[in-house]
């Protein structure tokens, strides 16, 4: 009965899961994908709480409790702004319990092999699994934690990095240990070494010694990669952190959790390669080399910076007939999107065509500005992708960049020492006028200079861009 019950739960929730992120593809169908997810979610908790080997209730439903209350604590008081440093931290917790529970595991085999029959004969759980697993399913289930805790770890402290570059507490640049990939494959060949040892005499130190190598390689791996290439590090890491999952899962014979793992991993994978084509850099390169490889010095920049007030920016929009505005990560900081909503609404409203054009890396969490656009109720039909919008831009009479650097930068094309050389870029220099709203002169997150910033057609309108857009919009009648 129990069985029963909690198979056909999993498979309840599997399915939402599923629908869930089939729902999150698009942004009219995102809100119904994530009450699938939390209902999916709820159901697969309740049947394992009630299913075979549930016990201690009392701490179980405390630590749902307090689960709960940290949880809606963190979503109430963390900004649209911080997202992909809280999507990183919740990555490190789930590669943390792969780590815990494949400890766990490795001490119940422990445990069992002690046992003699007739104490076997009343085990429950995990406990009874294991107890009824031959020489080879033992060896097989040895496999599966070891590459549980060894990708838990790596999630760990990768996570961990990514959240700190993230959250500006470590230096976005990429840095590395003296020996560099050395290190790296030092550490990987260990753990192969130790698994090795563990399989075949299933002690504790073997699995101790890949811990550490694991946490170092996710520690050194994220170090290694600069600021520029997070959006790709933070699907990455959600990959990973789906592979610890579903390799638990088959540790603890949970069905569930090896679809959800699954789920999750692949989908991080896939979303990693649209991140590393968008970037026309290949996977292994960001993850091994990091941001900034050149061949060469860059092409220096000529010129200087030409500024403009509001009343220029707003006699040109005043005059113009289309208007794109290329939204980054500055307007996140600046939590400008709801003036950036306001403007677009009074300008579309006097007639003009007013549309998005949105970077796969814009910001540094992938769909990260569609959502800022729309939390601040900005038309889904007018926000559109790099390849639906890039061709337009030289019919375009005004460009609006907000808070972008990167995703803008003509170096992409024109420096092939560029540390962007050769990553697709938004061509908005083709525009008649480009307006960039920038609170100062500085190179951004990655340190890279933009030629935009110098040429004929470009004007600098510094400031903080809520403050900034505000001003225009007194301008605009």
């Amino acid at each position: 009965m129990d069985y029963g019950f909690t198979t056909a739960a999993y498979v309840v929730a599997a399915v939402l899961f599923i629908l869930s992120l089939g729902g999150l593809s698009g942004q009219e169908s995102a809100k119904r994908a994530v009450w699938y997810g939390i209902v999916g979610m709820g159901l697969a908790v309740f049947a394992t709480l009630i299913g075979p080997g549930s016990g201690l209730w009392l701490l179980s439903l405390l630590l749902i409790a307090g689960g709960g209350v940290i949880g809606m604590y963190v979503a109430k008081k963390v900004e649209m702004t911080e997202m992909p440093q809280l999507v990183a931290a919740m990555h490190s917790l789930v590669g943390l319990a792969a780590v815990f529970v494949g400890f766990n595991a490795h001490i119940e085999m422990a445990r069992v092999a002690t046992m003699d029959e007739t104490a076997r004969e009343a085990l429950k759980g995990f406990a009874a699994l294991i107890a009824k697993k031959n020489g080879v399913e033992l060896g097989i289930l040895k496999v599966e934690l070891f590459l549980g805790i060894f990708i838990g770890a790596v999630t760990f402290t990768g996570s961990v990095i990514a959240y700190g570059k993230l959250a500006g507490k470590v230096t976005s640049a990429a840095e590395k240990l003296p020996g560099g990939h050395a290190l790296n494959a030092g550490a990987a060949i260990l753990s192969v070494i130790s698994l090795i040892w563990y399989v075949n005499t299933g002690g504790f130190l073997p699995l101790a010694i890949m811990t550490l190598a694991a946490l170092f390689i996710g520690y050194h791996l994220i170090m290694g990669i600069g600021g520029a290439d997070m959006p790709v590090v933070v699907s990455m890491l959600n990959s990973y952190s789906g592979w610890a999952a579903a390799a638990i899962g088959f540790s603890l014979g949970n069905d569930l959790l090896i679809v959800v793992g699954a789920l999750v991993g692949s989908s991080g994978a896939i979303l990693s390669y649209i991140m590393c084509k968008a970037m026309n850099r290949s996977f292994v390169s960001v993850i091994l080399g990091g941001f900034g490889g050149t061949t060469g010095p860059a092409m220096e920049v000529e010129g200087e910076q030409k500024p403009i007030d509001v009343d220029g920016v707003a006699q040109a929009l005043d005059e113009a007939d289309s208007v794109i505005i290329i939204p980054g990560y500055g307007m996140a900081v600046a939590q400008a999107q709801q003036n950036v909503a306001e403007l677009t609404r009074k300008l579309r409203g006097k007639g003009k065509e007013v549309r998005f054009a949105i970077h796969p890396v814009a910001g540094r969490l992938p769909g990260h500005m569609n959502v800022l656009l729309a939390e601040a109720k900005v038309p889904y039909d007018i926000v559109l992708e790099m390849d639906e919008i890039n061709d337009d831009f030289p019919d375009t009479d005004v460009v609006i960049v907000i808070g972008s650097n990167d995703i803008v930068n003509p170096a992409a094309q024109e420096d092939p020492n560029s540390p962007i050389a050769g990553m697709p870029v938004l061509e908005c220099w083709k525009a008649k006028q480009v307006f960039v709203s920038k609170r100062g002169q500085g190179t951004g997150y990655s340190g890279i200079e933009n030629p935009l910033f110098y040429k004929d057609n470009t004007r600098m309108y510094y400031g903080d861009a809520k403050d900034s857009i505000g001003a225009l919009l007194a301008k605009i009648d």
